[in-house]
């Protein structure tokens, strides 16, 4: 099926018209039919008729201008330039280009720039393999895409689900796909995504070599390419990492330092404090972060977070309160069923301790082979 077909049988059925309703005058109802199935490609002079007749219009100038809107915008996706899609595509009111061969990718890269769902499946029998792959993307359906558009997005792409799944090994293989392909198409921004994903992947893997060698080359792409809030995204995990190597100094020195942290920052801060003796600063700090704001849009799981540092700090005794284990792992369950997967994995050390003050072994064995790819 092609893009006009579908579109004349969706515009004629949205206004409850017949086949021969729509096409008298202007082409027989079985050339019509043959249109919309997909059998016959319309003539100039008829596509034109029938796009008019459902007040559609188009014109080689609206054609060429969709045609330059489409592929300026994959060149901002396919070079990891995602936060100027938007501003380069036409708004949801604006449907000039409606009628245009190019509306298909507008609406897709429409959708990716919102973070939104794929197109309705029917249209994809009227889509061509780079509009398919874009898609499979948003459907979660990496693999597919990759096969149909095997360029840099599509990698980085897939190396994000990974990622999101902690499948941090296959993640890192295929970003590094994205980078090597990314390099050679001189695409700078994406290069720099992968290299602080990659980074990301070893942080939560607790592998701190790895990780400050990646984003010692993130920060240097970062800081040619004036990207601020990158460069403070490495800071932020760095001093994460720190935690969970015990040096909570160094973590302290970054966290005590923002100007304006949010529930997340003030969290860690609070650990922070709690390992290096400061109490008062702790408390104060978890005070802070029940009234901060915080991306996550999440507030009960990070209540439960900010309670078990709370019932620490206020039971020096807390791993043999029963208690304690109740509200550490129901707040760990909520981070796995709700949150992305390092939010549990920052609490796997707390649940660790509890599990072997408890003589748990067992349970213990049962997270390192739910958490393969941590190093306990």
């Amino acid at each position: 099926m092609n893009y006009y077909g579908n579109l004349i049988l969706r515009e004629r059925l949205a206004r409850s018209w017949s086949q021969a309703g729509l096409c008298k005058g202007i082409c027989a109802v079985s050339y019509l039919s043959k249109i919309e199935t997909g059998k016959a490609e319309p003539s100039d002079e008829v596509l034109r008729a029938l796009l008019e007749r459902l007040g559609l219009h188009t014109d080689a100038a609206l054609e060429a201008e969709a045609r330059r809107c489409a592929e300026d915008a994959y060149e901002l996706l396919f070079t990891g330039r995602f936060e100027e899609l938007s501003a380069a595509l036409p708004d949801e009111s604006d449907e000039r280009f409606r009628a245009s061969a190019a509306w298909l990718d507008i609406l897709l890269l429409r959708r990716f720039a919102a973070g939104g769902e794929a197109l309705d499946a029917v249209l994809e029998a009227c889509m061509d393999e780079r509009q398919l792959a874009l898609q499979r993307t948003l459907q979660k359906r990496g693999e597919e895409a990759l096969a149909l558009l095997p360029n840099a997005f599509c990698h980085w792409s897939l190396g994000g689900i990974a990622y999101d799944a902690g499948r941090y090994a296959d993640a890192v293989e295929h970003l590094q796909a994205a980078y090597d392909l990314a390099a050679r198409d001189g695409a700078a921004r994406l290069m720099l995504l992968c290299r602080v994903y990659i980074g990301n992947c070893y942080c939560n893997r607790h592998d701190m070599d790895r990780m400050l060698s990646h984003y010692a080359a993130a920060k240097r792409l970062a800081t040619a390419l004036g990207e601020r809030e990158l460069l403070r995204g490495i800071a932020y995990n760095t001093a994460a990492a720190q935690m969970e190597h015990g040096q909570f100094e160094e973590a302290y020195a970054y966290f005590s330092s923002l100007d304006a942290p949010d529930a997340l920052a003030l969290h860690k801060l609070a650990i922070c404090c709690e390992r290096t003796g400061r109490t008062k600063e702790a408390f104060a700090a978890l005070e802070r972060a029940a009234a901060a704001d915080t991306e996550l849009h999440k507030p009960e799981p990070v209540a439960k977070m900010l309670a078990v540092v709370r019932f620490r700090l206020e039971h020096s005794d807390y791993l043999r309160r029963e208690e304690y284990g109740a509200l550490l792992l129901d707040c760990f369950a909520r981070c796995r069923a709700e949150l992305p997967q390092g939010y549990a994995e920052f609490h796997l050390p707390w649940v660790v301790e509890w599990y072997t003050a408890a003589r748990q072994y067992k349970k213990v064995c049962e997270l390192m082979a739910d958490f393969p790819e941590i190093r306990f």
